[in-house]
């Protein structure tokens, strides 16, 4: 399954939407504070963190990422971002990344190859 963070609503019922039509189980969340309270209780399920780095809360994308690199090391990481790049904001996990606005194919690619990467 994959968990999806964005806080644009439109964005993220875009990107659950073409992961579902892909054969994906996605779980769609808008905020980085509310992904980490799913995960205390649903991490096993989580095959894929794919996050937004910029997003109102206390924490952002990045914060998500380190944390879920540092406790789970073994499962993927994907960003997206049309502002920061994971290194620029403080990532320090391995994780694959794609620019916004992607293009459908684009997105798709990177999912498969962040799913690949820990095999």
């Amino acid at each position: 399954m994959i968990l999806v963070v964005e806080d644009d609503p439109l964005i993220l019922e875009f990107l659950c939407e073409i992961l579902q039509e892909e054969g994906f189980m996605v779980e769609p969340q808008v905020s980085a504070d509310a992904a980490s309270e799913y995960l205390k209780k649903h991490a096993n399920e989580v095959g894929l963190l794919l996050t937004d780095i910029t997003m109102p809360g206390k924490r952002n994308g990045a914060d998500l990422a380190n944390e879920f690199g540092d406790r789970w090391p073994g499962k993927p990481i994907m960003i997206m971002s049309g502002f920061e790049t994971p290194k620029s904001s403080g990532v320090r996990h391995k994780v694959s990344f794609i620019k916004k606005p992607w293009a459908l194919g684009q997105l798709l690619d990177c999912v498969e190859a962040a799913f690949k990467s820990r095999q």
